[in-house]
């Protein structure tokens, strides 16, 4: 794969396919994978090679994190905030540099099945993982429902100590976590108060073709479909004392071409 133009957007639609066939997964805005490790060494090992299969660019793009039986890797273009096509890029590197160590991504040697369905975007991974197996890569979001996002905001950023996005203007965009640790954190519009639901719901993102086994696995863990109107974006679930959590992809959401 040759060396991209750096920091062109990608459409999400672009990004999931640029990994298609690899382990790598596309969730909002960020390109990540999980590798089996036997041990924290083997982990630490696997992070070093990706670390120098990225090169200058690791700093930017590259995060990782370590533990006894995995590691997770995700590359985005963290300036931005979002995934160009150098991202693809490194994210074939890396698997070049792991496959040099005896080591795949999870969902490329797991033999899990795909879901069918819409979820799958018109691509599928051929060892997509399920939601009977091992957690998958995934990100969660917090979202709150507002009447008045800016009078709030800055309340929740104070008080978790979180920053602005990269590249936005602040306002009425989410909030992060400056580490990288912790959940971001939306704000929803709310056009009048609504006193029956929780204003507080999580958002779990996974990839496109892991929601609708993860939908039917909290449905079958007692919850309730609230809402699958914009599936396959999202789903809105209920636990049975209707709490609310969204499974989200990143399916039918680029902005249509012209």
């Amino acid at each position: 794969m040759s060396e991209p133009d750096p920091d062109t957007p990608l459409s999400r639609t672009a990004a999931s396919a640029a990994v298609a066939g690899t382990g790598w997964r596309y969730l909002q805005g960020v390109l990540a994978v999980s590798v089996p490790v036997r041990s924290l060494a083997q982990a630490s090992e696997a992070a070093a090679a990706a670390v120098a299969a990225c090169g200058d660019d690791a700093d930017g793009h590259l995060r990782a994190d370590l533990r006894p039986d995995r590691v997770e890797l995700s590359v985005q273009t963290r300036a931005l905030g979002i995934t160009t096509s150098r991202d693809p890029w490194l994210a074939h590197r890396i698997d070049a540099a792991l496959e040099g160590l005896g080591l795949a991504p999870a969902s490329a040697t797991s033999g899990g099945s795909t879901s069918g369905g819409s979820t799958s975007g018109g691509a599928t991974s051929g060892g997509a993982t399920s939601a009977g197996s091992p957690r998958p890569v995934e990100i969660l979001e917090l979202a709150i429902d507002a009447m008045d996002i800016p009078a709030i905001r800055p309340f929740w950023k104070a008080v978790l100590g979180y920053a602005d996005e990269p590249g936005s203007d602040g306002g009425l965009d989410a909030i992060v976590d400056p580490a990288g640790q912790l959940p971001a954190i939306w704000f929803q519009q709310m056009d009048s108060p609504r006193p029956q639901r929780n204003r507080i719901h999580l958002d779990i993102t996974v990839a496109h073709d892991e929601a609708e086994p993860r939908v039917h696995a909290a449905l079958a863990a007692g919850g309730r479909l609230v809402d699958d109107s914009y599936a396959p974006s999202y789903w809105v679930l209920a636990d049975p004392e209707g709490n609310e959590a969204c499974v989200c992809t990143w399916t039918d959401r680029d902005e249509p071409e012209r």
